[in-house]
């Protein structure tokens, strides 16, 4: 039997009593033959606070005639979407993750108030790609993301994290003003997303390995006829999944999640990605947990030479293939689940099958046989500061145990300053807290400080954990997501200056050397501080979890 491809909308616009819905749909464009095709909305993304998504409308247009002559009726619809590399830095990076829910619950909202039937999505920047997933999964409706591409290199191959790291070479006596000037105005050259291996770049690269996206979707250039041709394809095959009653819930598994662990760590990708995946996951009621990380990680190799820690751009690694050529060197390894579902209707292994393999002489993805790193680089630590766990990005040219001694900050400005001006020096383990989930609240991302410390030369020689979060672009000897977090009473609250603490990635520990007794008298001493209250900051104080999994505001 059939699959009803109007399951949703034919309860919106068929039958007499519907004359009034029917009546508002015709002053957007419906015909009378419209009203008996599925209905697919597109969920555009485009902004033009970003470069990541400006070119987003032009996308969404393309996919919504796709659709049309699929058989389709499109309606384009809009949710918002913020900068994290205009904000960094900054309060307004407070509303970065945040944004996340935002964008998911609108998508969602629309979604479901008009009857949609099935769903493209189509994200540019680090949250709102996540997010179309969330109320995809939530849906349940046949759904394709379609990734809006990744930024092509600036002069010199510069992008946004080599303009954070001439900030930190300039305050170094490094890198004059004429030269950090030129830097500013060359390294964003157009539309699309940070152009290395960051949390855009990451998490497209998971989305496609999860089977939400057509092939390649993850690796092509913004600008580019390859981007073109993706959204094109998303009618036929949005009709198709229609057509089989192909929903998120038949391609999104534990599986398919693990696939997406496996690719993001072979890729170097994003601390970001443990964050999201979790969240992902959650709504769609599929298990994962950060141990599932470390699990995964321990027979996973990086073999992607690409930055922040590594000499190549997203745009190189396309020129030679993308992401599938190194996804069949998995599946064949035996690390890849080849029978999960994909959005061309196909099995993984079916999508892969013909894959050709990357050229002689490339340099940007290792073999299997002399990887970067023989396991992951996303390294789960737990200990008396992170009972709940925190998220490593340890590519191992940081090295693999670090003890210093504690310089504590209750926010990013103040450590950033401290950092400017020369008072954290080698040896010191910054301690930057109160920036969690709810402290925050809004979870903001470091890179502001991991930029400056590699611009003065300090990469190698100061740690710095947090109850924050880090940018794609961060590298260097860095922690994030600790948990329990400082403003719900968690161990990092009561670190002070001076205190010894070790990161051990070997043992997968981080350590804060004092005594119990002495870990319970500050305990005892310490008072919770005030949250936000008011706003979208106050609302998502009172209702998001801990980072441990996903900070979530629904679950």
């Amino acid at each position: 039997m059939a699959a009803d491809k109007r399951k949703y909308s034919r309860v919106v616009v068929d039958g007499l009593d519907r004359a009034p819905s029917r009546s508002m749909l015709r002053a957007v464009g419906f015909s009378d033959d419209d009203f008996s095709r599925p209905q697919v909305g597109i969920a555009s993304t485009w902004s033009m606070v970003t470069p990541c998504n400006m070119h987003i409308d032009g996308l969404a247009r393309v996919a919504a005639e796709s659709v049309d002559t699929a058989g389709g009726k499109s309606l384009i619809f809009n949710t918002i979407t913020v900068s994290d590399g205009i904000s960094m830095g900054t309060p307004g990076m407070r509303y970065s993750l945040v944004s996340r829910e935002v964008i998911a619950d609108s998508i969602e909202t629309v979604a479901a108030a008009e009857g949609f039937d099935g769903i493209i999505a189509i994200g540019g920047c680090d949250k709102n790609m996540p997010a179309c997933v969330m109320a995809m999964a939530r849906l349940d409706r046949p759904a394709i993301f379609i990734y809006g591409g990744t930024i092509r290199p600036g002069a010199g191959q510069r992008d946004i994290v080599s303009v954070f790291e001439a900030v930190g070479g300039h305050a170094g006596g490094k890198v004059s003003d004429a030269q950090l000037t030129e830097v500013e105005r060359t390294a964003i050259p157009g539309p699309g997303s940070c152009g290395g291996m960051y949390t855009a770049n990451t998490m497209a690269s998971a989305i496609e390995a999860l089977g939400l996206s057509l092939p390649n979707s993850s690796a092509q250039e913004a600008v580019s006829s390859n981007k073109t041709d993706d959204c094109q394809r998303a009618g036929a095959a949005i009709c198709h999944l229609l057509e089989n009653d192909i929903r998120p819930s038949k391609i999104l598994s534990r599986e398919s999640y693990e696939n997406a662990i496996t690719v993001v760590i072979a890729l170097g990708g994003s601390t970001n990605a443990v964050l999201h995946l979790l969240a992902m996951a959650a709504s769609g009621g599929v298990e994962l947990s950060l141990d599932d990380f470390t699990r995964i990680g321990r027979r996973v190799p990086v073999l992607a030479d690409l930055k922040p820690s590594g000499r190549f751009l997203m745009s190189e690694l396309i020129a030679i293939g993308g992401i599938r050529p190194l996804m069949k060197t998995l599946l064949d390894a035996g690390l890849l689940h080849g029978d999960c579902l994909t959005v061309t209707g196909n099995t993984l292994a079916e999508d892969l099958r013909d894959t050709a393999p990357y050229p002689d002489g490339q340099e940007i993805i290792r073999p299997l046989s002399n990887p970067i790193k023989k396991d992951s680089h996303l390294i789960i630590l737990y200990g008396n500061l992170a009972p709940e766990g925190a998220v490593a990005k340890i590519t191992g040219k940081e090295g693999v145990q670090f003890t210093g001694s504690a310089r504590v900050f209750e926010s990013e400005e103040s450590a950033l300053s401290a950092i400017l001006d020369g008072t954290v020096v080698a040896g010191d383990v910054v301690v930057i807290r109160h920036e969690g989930p709810k402290g925050g609240p809004g979870m903001r991302e470091m890179l502001s400080p991991t930029s400056a410390l590699v611009g003065k030369g300090l990469g190698d020689s100061v740690a710095l954990i947090t109850d924050g979060r880090f940018s794609g672009g961060s590298h260097g000897f860095v922690v994030g997501h600790v948990a329990p977090e400082a403003a719900v009473g968690g161990p990092l609250a009561l670190v002070e200056n001076g205190d010894q603490i070790t990161i051990d990635a070997v043992a997968r520990t981080i350590t804060l050397d004092i005594s119990e007794q002495l870990l319970a008298v500050r305990r005892a001493a310490w008072t919770a501080p005030a949250l936000e209250r008011r706003g979208v900051l106050g609302k998502y104080a009172r209702l998001v979890g801990s980072a441990s999994t996903g900070a979530l505001t629904d679950i």
